[in-house]
């Protein structure tokens, strides 16, 4: 009776089954050795494809053995542990090859390598080449032009989102639930069409998740323990632009081209980030640059000049030092997300690599806000300069950063002066935000018109005390907006303000050209107190007269009563900056809200 020893790779490609189903092997001993049971078995422990494929295979076996007069059985010792560790060196396989030796059987496999080494060793080898269909795979039927992504999910339908980013609809492709045997067959094909003809990688394989990337299309398989059913994720990109076809100004395409060595690309997902970043990855190229990729899963669509890099060994620290040595002149790095991403993206940055980065955000500002934190705060100007934000595939703002010493917008004393970094609409120039520090606080301040005006409106209001000091001499005012005041006056001050039957009031509205909304001063028998404000380390200092020292204190803004507290020595009221109404009273500083403080035994 002819023996014959089989390997993990013919078990799973499923030939061994196909030949006894052909009749090619019947009347044989088939010798399935411990070691290959054992690899198949730890495969399967760690939720990996193959482990169960080949398991099945073995169940299949058995079943067609004893309707074929065949013998199964299993030999040889379990692989020790240093076995295991020198795998990958070929150990298991030679353990393989020791025991066709020893019974004097023919060497079934489908590992090419395999086979030759066997011959080698002189043992009788059967190589069986696996027929694997690498084109017209079966998922490729769901997708036509204008198909971005495909989701086929185990007892659904399967869906595809069709159209342009920003201008898509989810539609459904079949009238038919999907099972999960069809599911893990599309992806069995997926596999053995990436292994043989190598236009497929697997980037990455955890238990209960699979990513390949297979020539264009971005597969991603989950099932359990990860996710609750079996589901195949397929995005495919649709559009590939040049930088031309972009709606970019001459003093953008000027920035991008001379100017701009930190970009980040921002948008929501599917908004056409990517997309941006490969036009400007061969737009580099094309103009003599030497550009490479660093991205997890390896998806963009690049030119064959420009190397595309993943994780070394699990880590982006270790691709950038691989990076530094290339000494690329820009470095497209895809999908900036954990915190050690945007420390890589920032030391390739000041290692003085042009760096293109892919940013998920929701508003242009985000994308900056996401390196606070990560980054000391003054060396994000140094590690961005251009901000692109994309939205429904076309660029909807840009901005760029400066960096200042100066008083921030909004404040007048000389000595608040602080580095300060300036966001600005990169068509007009204009100021949108400034970011800085404030005691331990990072600060993020939209500038608006009116507080780029703050001078103009002092003198509105001051023109209009003069105008209601007649009637009241410690009168309020408050600007509402361009066109509306609100007057705090005395109650008493009231009748002769409004005048009769409201003639005075309309008299003065009609002359100063405003809406104005009278209102009675709230009546308080309080004294306020002279202090004033400094910052020390982690607190707020109130400094009074150290008569005051021991007395009950109680802190308004705004009228509005923020905390009660006690005079410390030498009058000093202390609050911590992390407390609620520490974060308070900075707030207040910066809008230039009314402070009150008030003592009492």
């Amino acid at each position: 009776m002819e023996k014959i020893v089989v390997d993990t790779s013919i078990i799973i490609d499923g030939e061994i089954t196909k030949l006894i189903e052909s009749g090619t092997l019947s009347d044989c001993e088939i010798i399935i050795p411990m070691a290959v049971l054992d690899e198949l078995q730890a495969q399967a422990s760690q939720s990996k494809d193959y482990g169960f494929v080949g398991l099945e295979e073995i169940k299949k076996i058995r079943d067609f053995a004893q309707k074929n007069n065949i013998i199964l059985r299993f030999e040889g010792e379990r692989p020790s542990m240093d076995d295991i560790k020198l795998a990958r060196h070929g150990r298991i396989d030679a353990i393989i090859k020791d025991i066709a030796k020893k019974n004097g059987a023919t060497f079934y496999t489908a590992d090419y390598v395999q086979a030759l080494v066997a011959q080698a060793e002189g043992v009788k080898t059967s190589y069986s080449k696996p027929q694997v269909k690498v084109a017209d795979l079966e998922f490729e039927k769901y997708f036509d032009r204008d198909t971005m992504s495909v989701h086929l999910k185990e007892g659904a339908r399967p869906v595809a989102k069709r159209g342009r980013p920003g201008n898509f609809s989810l539609v459904e492709i079949e009238d038919k639930i999907l099972e999960k045997e069809y599911l893990e067959g599309i992806t069995t094909e997926i596999l053995e069409a990436s292994r043989v003809n190598r236009t497929g990688v697997i980037e990455i394989s955890k238990p209960g998740a699979l990513v390949v990337q297979f020539q264009d299309f971005r597969v991603v398989i989950t099932h359990r323990p990860f996710s609750s059913s079996y589901e195949i994720t397929i995005t495919h990109p649709i559009v590939k632009l040049s930088l031309e076809q972009y709606n970019i100004s001459e003093k953008l395409m000027q920035r991008l081209s001379e100017g701009a060595e930190g970009i980040l690309v921002a948008g929501a997902p599917g908004s056409g980030k990517s997309t941006l970043a490969s036009s400007l990855a061969d737009y580099y190229s094309k103009k003599g640059k030497i550009v490479k990729t660093i991205e997890s899963p390896r998806d963009l669509q690049v030119n064959e000049k420009i190397t595309q890099y993943t994780q070394l060994d699990g880590s982006f620290e270790n691709a950038a030092d691989i990076l530094l040595l290339v000494r690329p002149d820009y470095t497209i790095f895809d999908e900036v997300r954990r915190y050690h991403d945007f420390r890589v993206f920032s030391d390739l940055r000041l290692a003085g690599v042009g760096m293109v980065g892919v940013v998920h955000a929701n508003a242009p500002l985000d994308a900056i806000q996401r390196f606070i934190g990560k980054v000391e705060l003054g060396m994000i100007p140094h590690i961005l300069d251009t901000v692109v934000y994309i939205k429904a595939g076309q660029i909807s703002k840009v901005y760029e950063l400066e960096f200042k010493v100066k008083v921030p917008t909004g404040m007048t004393e000389q000595d608040l002066a602080r580095p300060v970094i300036e966001v600005r609409n990169f068509e007009s120039h204009a100021l949108e935000y400034e970011i800085y520090t404030y005691g331990e606080e990072n600060i993020v301040i939209p500038i608006s018109k009116e507080a780029k005006s703050g001078g103009i409106e002092r003198l509105a209001e001051s023109k209009i005390k003069d105008v209601i000091r007649r009637f009241d001499s410690d009168a309020e005012i408050e600007i509402l907006s361009n066109n509306s005041v609100r007057v705090k006056v005395d109650k008493d001050s009231i009748p002769s303000l409004i005048g009769r039957g409201g003639s005075t009031i309309n008299e003065l509205e009609k002359n100063l050209g405003i809406h104005i909304d009278v209102e009675p001063k709230i009546e308080s028998d309080r004294k306020d107190e002279w202090f004033e404000m400094s910052e020390s380390g982690n607190n707020i200092i109130l400094e009074l007269d150290e008569n005051k020292s021991g007395m009950d204190a109680d802190i308004y803004i705004r009228d509005k009563h923020l905390l009660s507290t006690r005079v410390g020595k030498r009058g000093r009221i202390i609050i911590a900056k992390r407390s609620s109404s520490g974060k308070r009273m900075i707030n207040a500083v910066m809008s230039k809200e009314d402070i009150k403080v008030t003592v009492h035994d």
